[in-house]
């Protein structure tokens, strides 16, 4: 009697919050709606990746009519994954652009947001951060068609270069694949430098001035007061981010490599996602290119959760 009358009180107070927040519930429920719609129901088009699916006229007759065939498209992706094979260099080419963007893009952002905390002339920190933020707000077309002129043999960077004596025969990066990752690494810092590093200058705005003021009387340096004070205490924000981040080591995006990527240059500018248009959307082979957004998706899954289960026993962090 005591556990049924435990239940029903657990029920009742259940319900009597729901009805207390009906209002807020419906305020959140086209938010549901719009999540459930775009990011959950179009999970059953993963089920195209065991299918021999070749679209024919209609599309939903063309996605129940398709034949079963297990893992046959995994099998293929993986058949390529040879030191020759187009989906290894792709692979290849995402962890390494991830990996070097992980460990300048996400490090950068941090070291500008302390650098902007300690500017004690107001306007002259509201220009920095509005130039810094510019960027960010230019799509990857018209940034492409930039950084293509400053890169070309003819630009003002080998210009710069030509001047000072530095090079003897103008470099044409663009079409150099060993300097691909480092061109794309450059161009993501400078268009999204300023926009990353808003969350972090909310982060310091939150740490406590008392705290700056007891080590000022103490005698310890800016740069004491940065390494003791500011950088502890952003750093459940860093961990998070880094978490983030890492969940999305695998998925680089495509835009940049295509528009700056070439010929000459493929077999280090093609990443996962070029690759997937090339030979799956390219060649009518859907099966195949959903294949690879299954494999995208379940590494990132198990990136986030090791880096989560790291983060969590190191510092007591976490997202989960």
């Amino acid at each position: 009697m005591n556990n049924l009358k435990s239940k029903q009180n657990s029920f009742a107070a259940f319900f009597g919050k729901i009805h207390r927040q009906r209002y807020l519930l419906l305020m959140s429920m086209p938010f549901l709606i719009w999540v459930l719609l775009f990011n959950y129901l179009p999970l059953l088009g993963w089920s195209i990746a065991f299918k021999d699916f070749k679209l024919k006229g209609d599309v939903f007759k063309s996605f129940f009519s398709s034949q079963w065939v297990g893992f046959k498209h995994f099998e293929a992706l993986f058949a390529d994954f040879t030191t020759q094979g187009r989906f290894y260099l792709a692979l290849r080419n995402t962890l390494g652009m991830s990996l070097m963007l992980m460990v300048f893009g996400f490090v950068m952002p941090i070291i500008f947001a302390l650098m902007l905390n300690e500017i004690r002339a107001p306007r002259f920190k509201r220009v920095t951060q509005t130039i810094s933020y510019l960027p960010h707000f230019i799509s990857w077309v018209v940034a492409a068609g930039m950084i293509s002129a400053m890169l070309s043999t003819e630009g003002p960077i080998n210009d710069i270069l030509a001047s000072l004596g530095l090079v003897e025969k103008r470099i044409p990066f663009l079409a150099n694949g060993k300097l691909f990752w480092g061109i794309m690494t450059g161009s993501e810092i400078w268009k999204e430098l300023g926009w990353n590093a808003i969350i972090f200058l909310a982060a310091i705005a939150g740490v406590d001035p008392g705290l700056y003021e007891s080590a000022g009387i103490d005698g310890a340096s800016r740069m004491k007061q940065i390494w003791h004070i500011t950088l502890p205490c952003i750093m459940p924000v860093i961990t998070v981010i880094l978490i983030m981040n890492v969940g999305w080591l695998i998925s680089i995006g495509f835009e940049k490599q295509m528009l700056l990527g070439s010929d000459i240059t493929r077999n280090y500018s093609e990443v996962l996602d070029v690759y997937a248009i090339r030979y799956g959307i390219g060649q009518s082979r859907y099966s195949f290119g959903t294949a690879i957004g299954i494999f995208k998706s379940l590494v990132s899954i198990i990136l986030v959760l090791t880096a989560n289960t790291f983060a969590k026993k190191a510092g007591d962090t976490s997202i989960i």
